[in-house]
């Protein structure tokens, strides 16, 4: 099968990993795939480096030349590569794809992995009722707004999570060793860890209030400590220091820690006791939290995008919500609550569907549907 993953994102996000990967699974497993996106942006920098072919159009243009560019460049695309497939991860451009279709010969899927639910509307519900083949959601929340407000038949309609590589993401007692030597945690530590980019959307700051209030609700919390696997972005590590100090934690690196950026996180992963997704949003795709639980980490989590899919409602917390957060932080400090989490987690990942294997197996199956049906 030919597949063209459309992954039109300015950064390397949730949405882009998820059509690279998917885009590297394909090829591996010996189905033709390319990335098309836009120029000079890291989504198609890193599916060169996977050895993906690639090519940048003007997706995003409004401009009314480079709309024309833009209709002849895909037209190219379509006539050279051939494609069985056009799946489309972001919505810009999706219309054009579809009214390609009709002389292009190939199935048209659209996967929505974004945390902002689709508007009805007629061109709305005819591009994703009639014009797409089929339609993935990256979670629950989002498939059941495509069923009940823009009406995608059932039949069309899809929920797949994305998967996670477990040959690099799993238990390594050496590497724990290793790490938590490095960061300086001794035996009676228990080390709490959140991985995700330092923007306020992940919910850092909150996390260190929920600690805080950790600490005074249980005179045992005082061994938790807090490693953020992450580095400057939105905000930065001297903003961490202050959140730290202004809740009484001391310097940054005696209760709260900033990795910086690190070349292999499954290592420091390892060091964690349990993992905390703290995000006030988004989340429509949780890769942090799929390599958390694949690395047999127990994971406590907020409410938000996916998260439900993963983590049983008795081990999350509304987004926001520091008493709660504090409260399930608390739980955590017990070893065998932590015990039979992380068998929830290692359960989700391994028989639920969620390792590369799947990912790419339950792609398949869509696509090899939607084909039938152009």
């Amino acid at each position: 099968m030919r597949c063209i993953q459309v992954v039109n994102v300015r950064w390397y996000n949730a949405t882009a990993w998820y059509g690279v990967t998917l885009a590297h699974c394909l090829q591996k497993a010996g189905h033709e795939s390319l990335v098309a996106g836009l120029a000079g942006t890291p989504p198609l920098e890193k599916a060169k480096a996977m050895g993906l072919p690639t090519i940048a159009l003007p997706f995003n243009t409004q401009s009314p030349v480079k709309l024309v560019e833009l209709w002849r460049g895909m037209g190219d695309l379509v006539r050279s590569f051939r494609p069985d497939v056009v799946n489309c991860h972001r919505g810009e451009a999706f219309i054009l794809w579809a009214l390609m279709k009709r002389s292009g010969g190939f199935a048209l899927v659209r996967t929505r992995g974004d945390r902002r639910l689709p508007r009805g509307g007629f061109v709305n519900r005819w591009l994703h009722c009639s014009a797409a083949d089929a339609v993935i959601a990256t979670n629950s929340l989002m498939a059941r707004h495509f069923f009940e407000a823009l009406h995608v038949p059932s039949s069309r309609l899809h929920t797949i999570l994305g998967g996670v590589d477990t040959e690099r993401f799993h238990a390594d007692d050496a590497a724990r060793q290793k790490m938590r030597q490095s960061y300086g945690y001794g035996e009676d530590d228990i080390v709490m860890g959140l991985l995700g980019r330092m923007d306020s959307v992940k919910g850092i700051k909150e996390s260190i209030e929920a600690l805080a209030l950790a600490r005074k609700l249980s005179s045992k919390a005082q061994r938790l400590r807090f490693l953020v696997i992450g580095f400057d972005s939105e905000f930065s590590t001297a903003d961490v220091a202050r959140w730290t100090r202004e809740q009484g934690l001391g310097e940054l690196g005696h209760v709260v820690t900033v990795t910086g950026k690190v070349e292999y996180p499954e290592a420091v992963i390892s060091a964690l006791d349990f993992g905390i997704l703290a995000s006030l949003g988004s989340e429509a795709i949780a890769r942090a939290a799929l390599e958390i639980m694949a690395c047999g980490v127990p994971l406590i989590s907020s409410t938000t995008g996916v998260m439900p899919d993963l983590v049983p409602g008795p081990y999350c917390f509304a987004p926001g919500d520091t008493q709660a957060m504090a409260e399930r932080m608390v739980q955590a400090l017990d070893e065998e609550w932590r015990s039979e989490l992380a068998g929830i987690c290692r359960e989700r990942i391994f028989q639920g569907g969620l390792r590369l294997e799947d990912f790419l197996s339950s792609t398949l199956k869509v696509y090899e549907e939607a084909v039938r049906r152009t």
